[in-house]
């Protein structure tokens, strides 16, 4: 889930150079970006989506417990540079941008119907062929919209690096892992700075696009100092935020007020829900009557369950050592071929030009 094997190793490439922790715009990796109202048009929830491409089956990515939609951003530039395809990823209920008037109803049930509901309100009642993909807390979303068909023209679904037997072991240990975690940080720089020496995104790259979504600036209290992370010996608090969207950053406070970066969601009061989204995800993924592909960052992940359902060839599933719980943020170019190979192999895309040799996925 969100604990998952953190180290503070480097590269060898990034030893006795200097690293740009700056943050990066979503521009840089989506056409667009959409503020979706479901409900009543004055009172109803408005989820933050991005989306790319015009042509093709649509990738609906949803995002971990505590990332955002922009943890998707440099895998949407792999993949769409492999097939013609669309991609719609959102901010779930009290995540990244997102307004919901419950934003502490976390059930499945609910979470399955936001985004079934968006997919509604932005292409009607007959949306292009869908390819369900989730991350995590996502995945788990992502099967139980597959399994009820909540989203009519779904055709493929893709889960990463979620497994009911490893997730509801580590149920217990998450409590720690997020009181373990800093509760503030000076700068935008320092979160993308922490985020990649403790591991929990092990890609420079993504890390500047992605941290942006899952902090946000809030006015100067009074903080233990020791609470803060200060990768620096300088407390340097970040005033130009210009060149990257604002409402992530700021959303209504005043920007001219020295502040500090707080988590955008307290994932600890989600608790009650944590059993309800991992139990019984493994047979229902396995009874999804469509293409299904389980990506993961390590074997061990497995369990009995969906190890016998493999071993039956009942889906197709590729491991990608060495990286994270964060698998498409890791290694979004491995993840991408696969993805590509799986959308090849079932004709829901066509290969670009460049790519129609990479063809190929070990089931």
């Amino acid at each position: 889930m969100w604990e998952e094997n953190f180290d503070t190793e480097q590269s060898t490439s990034e030893v006795g150079r200097t690293l740009d922790y700056s943050p990066v715009s979503w521009r840089e990796y989506f056409d667009q970006m959409d503020d979706v109202n479901v409900g009543l048009a004055d009172s109803g929830d408005v989820f933050r989506v991005y989306k790319a491409g015009s042509d093709g089956p649509l990738l609906v990515l949803l995002h971990g417990g505590g990332h955002s939609a922009l943890s998707w951003a440099v895998f949407t530039t792999a993949i769409a540079s492999r097939v013609t395809c669309r991609v719609l990823a959102m901010d779930l209920r009290g995540h990244g941008a997102t307004m919901v008037l419950q934003s502490d109803d976390f059930s499945t049930q609910t979470m399955s119907s936001d985004v079934a509901n968006v997919i509604r309100a932005t292409y009607g009642e007959t949306p292009p062929p869908v390819v369900l993909m989730g991350h995590g807390v996502g995945g788990a979303i992502s099967v139980h919209l597959a399994s009820n068909m909540l989203i009519p023209s779904t055709v493929g679904l893709v889960a990463i690096d979620v497994v009911e037997g490893s997730a509801m072991d580590a149920l217990h240990s998450i409590q720690n892992f997020l009181k373990g975690r800093p509760k503030s940080f000076n700068s935008m720089e320092h979160a993308i700075e922490w985020s990649v020496k403790s591991g929990q995104i092990r890609n420079l790259e993504s890390a500047r696009v992605s941290m942006v979504g899952q902090i946000k600036r809030c006015e100067v209290e009074e903080t233990d100092p020791l609470e803060q992370a200060s990768p620096g010996t300088d407390t340097v608090v970040e005033r130009n935020e210009e060149f990257y969207d604002q409402s992530l950053v700021n959303d209504n406070e005043n920007t001219s007020t020295e502040g500090v970066y707080k988590w955008r969601i307290d994932l600890s009061k989600s608790e009650k829900y944590w059993d309800g989204w991992f139990r019984g995800t493994s047979n229902l993924f396995l009874s999804c009557n469509m293409p299904k592909l389980l990506l993961l960052a390590g074997i061990d992940r497995l369990d009995r369950t969906l190890t016998i359902g493999q071993m039956q060839g009942r889906f197709m599933m590729q491991v990608l050592p060495p990286c994270g719980h964060a698998v498409h943020e890791d290694k979004p170019e491995k993840v991408a071929d696969a993805v590509a190979s799986f959308l090849l192999r079932h004709k829901f895309a066509e290969a670009k030009k460049q790519n129609r040799s990479s063809e190929t996925l070990t089931e």
